[in-house]
């Protein structure tokens, strides 16, 4: 039995509110994160882990205690760090570096990672839960970024394009053989 990953990215969150930790969802990112219970629940999810970011949590708990379920936090879920973590960036910013990053993907930001360090953490977190969940469906509330580099570990075509395409929230079912991505589709809200 194969394994399916929903990489649930976070929904709208303001930068106006606490850090990069702690900052939550937009009222918009609430009302979305309920249309999320309504296009997943039926989906058979099992299992549901998350970035430790308030907001990804927030973005998959509802499904979760819908389904019964608790979220489990894992720390190298986490988003990629631009800066200092407690941090906020601006939009701008953050697109600027992006680029950069995508260009070269060992460039470090001052006091941040690289996109090689932040996809390599990411992608062993992820061959992780693959293992531990084997032939169950798990959701994982991610960010962005993350999601793209883990997406672009095992198929190459979720680049710097893909991501500024996604939106917040946004929805891909990974489906695993083992360790093998077999398919990717998008799941529309």
């Amino acid at each position: 039995m194969n394994t399916c990953i929903y990489m649930i990215r976070h929904g709208e969150s303001p930068k106006t509110e606490g850090n990069e930790r702690t900052r939550g969802l937009s009222e918009k990112g609430r009302l979305d994160s309920e249309k999320i219970i309504e296009l997943l629940k039926d989906e058979g999810i099992t299992s549901f882990v998350s970035s430790p970011y308030k907001r990804a949590v927030m973005t998959i708990e509802g499904l979760a205690h819908f389904c019964g379920q608790e979220v489990s936090v894992i720390e190298d879920l986490k988003e990629f760090m631009f800066s200092t973590e407690d941090k906020v960036v601006g939009d701008q910013e953050v697109y600027a570096m992006v680029r950069k990053m995508f260009e070269t993907p060992d460039y470090v930001p001052p006091m941040g990672e690289s996109m090689t360090e932040c996809q390599q953490r990411a992608v062993a977190a992820l061959k992780e839960i693959l293992t531990i969940y084997k032939g169950q469906r798990v959701a994982i509330g991610t960010h962005g970024l993350v999601m793209t580099l883990m997406m672009n570990h095992f198929d190459n075509q979720y680049g710097y394009e893909f991501l500024m395409n996604t939106s917040k929230p946004d929805i891909y079912k990974m489906e695993f053989n083992e360790d093998t991505l077999v398919n990717i589709d998008r799941i529309c809200l």
